[in-house]
C-alpha cells in the first residue's frame, strides 16, 4: 500500500526506531534556533497586539485592548496565540526571550511530526526504509533556516505550523487514505476517533490562524475523490461529519464568548483583523489585487493605510494601462495624501477602477496575477526577519554594493528553490501515493487562497514547509534489502 497500513490508533504515528536517531538532529536544530534567537531576534508589527491581548487576558481577565483608558473585549485576533503567550508568561514571566525559547522547542516538536509524515508517506513497508526516510525528514526540517528563523519572533507562524503538521500526520493514517480497509465496527470506531481528532486539531489551529480550515477542505477533496463509490458513501459522510464536529468543538467556546461579550456570534477571527464597526478600504484592496504581486509593495501601498502618505513614484508601470489611467491614479493618491486618509467615497472610486481593470483584462486579474503572487510567495529568499535587503537584481550591481548582503540573499534564495524543486521531483515520482496527493492538495488549496488576500506575504506558506520537506525526504529512500 502507498501509505503504510499500520494500525488506526493515534499512538502509532511515528516509527518505533526513530527515537534512536532523535538526539543529533534535534540538538543541531536547537543550536540553529538559538543562533537566530540570540543574534537576530525580531519584533513584528503584530507582536504588540498579541502581547497586549495575552497580558490583559492573564492579568486582568479580559481578552481585549485598552481604548480611552477602558479595557474592552475584542475579537480582532483569534485567542490561540495569545493563549500560548499567556501560558509562557504564567510559567516564566512576560519576557520575549522565554517566548522565543518556548517556540524553539515547539518547532523541534514539529520536526518530529514531519518525520512521522515522511514515514507514513514511505511506500516501502519495511521498518528500516521508513525509519531512513523519517530520519532524513527530521534532519531536513531541523536544519531548515526558514522555519527556524520564526522561533525568534513572537508571531503565530510556529504555533500554526505545529497544528498544521500534526493535523496532516493524523489525516495520513490508513483510516483516511485506505478507507476500503475499514470493515469491522472496531476499525470504524478507531477511524471515527482519527477523523474527530483531525478535525479537532484543525479547530485548535483555527484559533491561531483563521485560514486553517483550508487543510480540512484539502482533506475532504482528496477523501471524496478517492472514495466516491456507492459502498463508501456512508463512511464518507460519517467521516465528514466527525471532522466537522471536531472542527466546531474548540470554536464553539470562542463563538459563545463573542456572543456574550460582543453581542455577535463570531467563529473566526475577522479577515482583516479589524474591530467591529471599522470602515475597511476594500475598494483600494481590490485595486491593488489587479496588479500587486511583490511583497515589498505591501509596505509601499497596502500597509500605508489608513493615513500614511503613499508616494506616486513607487507605483510600478504595470499598475496602469494608459497615460489616462496614470493621471486618474495620481489624482486619487493625491486626494488621499491631502485629505483625512482613505475616505469612503475615495475607496469607492478605487473599487470602480479595480472593476474597470478587471473587465479590460480578466485573464490578467484572475489568472496571471494570482500565478505571479503564488510564485512570489514560494520563490523568495525569505530573509524578512534578517538584517539583509533581499536585493539580487541586477546581480553585478547588487554584489558590488554589498557582497555580504548579496551572498546571504542569494544563498537563501537558492536554498528555497532547491527545497521546492526537490519536493516537486519527489511528488512526481510518488504521484501514485495518495498521501502525497493530500500534501500537494493542501499546498495548492492554501496557495490559491493566499493569492486572494490583500497582500502576498511569503511567510503565509511557511506552515507548508514541514510537510514539503517530508516529501523531499522520500528522495532519500533506498530499495529495502530487509
Amino acid at each position: 500500500m502507498p501509505v503504510h497500513p499500520n494500525h488506526l490508533r493515534l499512538h502509532t504515528m511515528l516509527p518505533r526506531s526513530l527515537h534512536k536517531h532523535l538526539l543529533p538532529p534535534l540538538l543541531a536544530g536547537l543550536a540553529l534556533r538559538l543562533f537566530f534567537i540570540w543574534h537576530f531576534p525580531f519584533v513584528s508589527g503584530d507582536t504588540s497586539y498579541y502581547e497586549e491581548l495575552a497580558r490583559n487576558w492573564l492579568y486582568h481577565g479580559v481578552y481585549g485592548f485598552y481604548s480611552h483608558g477602558q479595557l474592552l473585549p475584542s475579537d480582532a485576533r483569534g485567542p490561540g496565540y495569545p493563549a500560548f503567550l499567556a501560558g509562557v508568561y504564567f510559567l516564566a514571566g512576560p519576557g520575549r526571550k522565554a517566548v522565543m525559547l518556548a517556540q524553539a522547542f515547539l518547532d523541534l516538536a514539529t520536526c518530529i511530526l514531519a518525520a512521522g509524515i515522511a514515514a507514513r508517506l514511505a511506500a516501502d513497508p519495511s521498518g528500516a526504509a521508513r525509519s531512513r526516510v523519517a530520519v532524513a525528514a527530521l534532519w531536513l526540517t531541523a536544519l531548515c533556516p526558514f522555519t527556524a528563523n520564526y522561533a525568534a519572533v513572537p508571531m503565530t507562524e510556529v504555533l500554526a505550523t505545529f497544528f498544521t503538521t500534526f493535523t496532516l500526520l493524523i489525516f495520513l493514517s490508513p483510516a483516511v487514505m485506505v478507507l476500503d480497509r475499514v470493515f469491522a465496527n472496531r476499525d470504524l470506531l478507531r477511524a471515527v476517533e482519527i477523523w474527530f481528532a483531525g478535525g479537532l486539531m484543525v479547530g485548535l489551529g483555527t484559533l491561531v490562524r483563521p485560514e486553517t480550515p483550508l487543510l480540512l477542505v484539502a482533506v475532504l477533496i482528496v477523501f471524496w475523490l478517492r472514495h466516491h463509490g456507492q459502498e463508501d458513501c456512508r463512511k464518507l459522510t460519517l467521516a465528514t461529519l466527525w471532522m466537522l464536529v471536531g472542527l466546531l468543538l474548540p470554536l464553539a467556546p470562542w463563538a459563545a464568548r463573542n456572543a456574550v461579550s460582543l453581542g455577535r456570534v463570531q467563529f473566526l477571527a475577522p479577515r482583516y483583523a479589524e474591530t467591529y464597526g471599522d470602515v475597511l478600504p476594500t475598494g483600494f484592496y481590490a485595486w491593488t489585487k489587479t496588479w500587486m504581486f511583490r511583497f515589498r509593495d505591501a509596505y509601499l501601498f497596502t500597509w500605508k493605510l489608513p493615513s500614511q502618505p503613499i508616494e506616486l513614484n513607487h507605483l510600478p508601470s504595470y499598475a496602469v494601462d494608459s497615460p489616462e489611467e496614470f493621471s486618474r491614479v495620481a489624482s486619487l493618491l493625491d486626494r488621499y495624501n491631502r485629505g483625512p486618509g482613505m475616505t469612503r467615497s475615495l475607496d469607492l472610486e478605487f473599487a470602480e477602477l479595480a472593476r474597470e481593470r478587471a473587465r479590460r483584462h480578466p485573464m490578467r486579474t484572475y489568472l496571471w496575477i494570482p500565478i505571479e503572487r503564488a510564485a512570489a510567495m514560494w520563490f523568495t529568499p525569505r530573509i524578512t526577519l534578517l538584517p539583509y535587503s533581499g536585493r539580487l537584481w541586477p546581480l553585478a550591481e547588487s554584489y558590488r554594493s554589498n557582497p555580504t548582503d548579496f551572498e546571504v540573499t542569494f544563498g537563501f534564495a537558492l536554498l528555497n528553490v532547491l527545497y521546492v524543486s526537490m519536493a516537486a521531483v519527489a511528488a512526481w515520482l510518488g504521484r501514485a501515493n495518495p498521501g502525497v496527493w493530500l500534501v500537494v492538495a493542501f499546498i495548492l488549496v492554501r496557495t490559491a487562497f493566499l493569492t486572494q488576500l490583500q497582500t502576498c506575504e511569503p511567510r503565509y506558506v511557511l506552515v507548508c514547509f514541514p510537510a514539503l520537506l517530508a516529501i523531499v525526504a522520500l528522495l532519500f529512500r533506498r530499495p529495502s534489502t530487509d
